[in-house]
């Protein structure tokens, strides 16, 4: 199986925090998946810890690589850009990563993550979707 390319500082087990959440479904194809992660507005129709979702210089409505947008989870806000986007294609799995923040650069309380979610097509009609 495939698995997530972190940027250099983001590597798990070199952070303060890291955590990993996998599934796979049968019914599904990547392609299916794809637009309800691509599609960030659509996020807190089935994630209820999501909100608020808006994009900068009038991206919309699906991100790519490098795309700015804000938004909130668990009420915290969140301001983030998207540092990589494949659509799945080819027996190849679809990757979407984000970097996002929270307070001034430098500051000693400010929030910095890398979220990263890999969908790809298993045999016998599966799909796998993996987020850390």
């Amino acid at each position: 199986m495939n698995y997530i390319h972190w940027p250099e500082g983001y590597e798990p087990g070199f952070t303060d925090n890291f955590a990993s959440n996998e599934v796979i479904v049968f019914g599904l194809s990547a392609a299916q998946v794809w637009p309800l992660l691509a599609i960030a507005t659509q996020w807190p129709s089935y994630y209820a810890n999501s909100a608020n979702v808006r994009y900068y210089n009038n991206a919309a409505p699906q991100l790519a690589e490098g795309v700015r947008f804000y938004f909130e989870t668990f009420g915290f806000p969140v301001e983030a850009r998207c540092n990589e986007y494949v659509a799945p294609a080819n027996g190849q799995p679809g990757r979407i990563a984000w970097h996002g923040w929270a307070g001034e650069e430098g500051a000693e309380n400010r929030l910095d993550v890398h979220h990263a979610w890999l969908v790809e097509d298993l045999s016998g009609g599966r799909v796998r979707v993996l987020t850390q």
